[in-house]
């Protein structure tokens, strides 16, 4: 079915498509080990089988929250729901970083966060300590501790700044799957989800983990077989 806001006021058809349900075990979900967590607002949908990782930013009420996994790899096509891209480059030793309005509703002053991109060795920019929304129309600047290093980051090797959420793998490192499908909310008005999550004990069909690299495979001990996921 359609979205419901992409119609328009002129008659028209919209061609949408269908939406399956998304069933992510194999194994049995009630011998696996689940807890509930609160998930940080401003994700929009999270699919179930999305991996996540953890909030450590030390400043803010919102450490130890679930953000989504970044994946190490860049192939434009990779699931990201945790990057928030960067619309301008950063240029050189920059403590300003500017991302899409509703982008900028992932972070909270307080929040850590890390700069990457396809070419650059990933940066960790201290808390954030302002959020300026209101300048400008279309896009938030976010003005950061430490500031970039003497290499910009770039649109065009897509660039983005993300929660820190791990001290490896570009300060993004997988500890859980998701268990259902939730909705975090986008822009101003997110709230965040609370959700289960799968830590292990469980076989999953592993072309459901939508956003799940080698790198996440490793830190959370999946064995792939066949097409199943293994989590030990």
């Amino acid at each position: 079915m359609a979205d419901r806001y992409s119609q328009g006021d002129t008659p028209h058809i919209v061609r949408g498509y269908q939406t399956d349900y998304k069933n992510i075990w194999y194994s049995r979900p009630e011998i696996a080990l689940v807890v509930d967590v609160s998930i940080q607002a401003g994700y929009g949908k999270l699919e179930a089988g999305t991996v996540l990782a953890k909030n450590l930013s030390a400043a803010t009420s919102r450490y130890g929250k679930y953000v989504p996994y970044n994946p190490t790899t860049f192939t434009g096509v990779e699931n990201h729901p945790g990057r928030a891209y960067l619309v301008s480059a950063s240029g050189t030793t920059a403590s300003i970083l500017y991302v899409t309005m509703e982008d900028s509703y992932k972070f909270a002053v307080g929040d850590d966060v890390a700069i990457d991109d396809n070419t650059t060795a990933a940066e960790n920019l201290g808390a954030i300590t302002a959020i300026d929304r209101t300048t400008y129309p279309h896009m938030a600047a976010i003005t950061v501790t430490t500031a970039t290093g003497g290499t910009s980051f770039t649109t065009a090797r897509k660039a983005y700044i993300c929660v820190e959420a791990g001290a490896s793998n570009n300060y993004s490192v997988a500890v859980a799957i998701l268990a259902k499908t939730v909705d975090t909310g986008t822009g101003v008005n997110a709230k965040g989800a609370v959700s289960p999550i799968i830590l292990s004990n469980a076989v999953l069909y592993d072309g459901m983990l939508t956003n799940c690299d080698s790198t996440a495979k490793t830190a959370l001990s999946i064995t792939t077989f066949g097409q199943y996921a293994v989590l030990k």
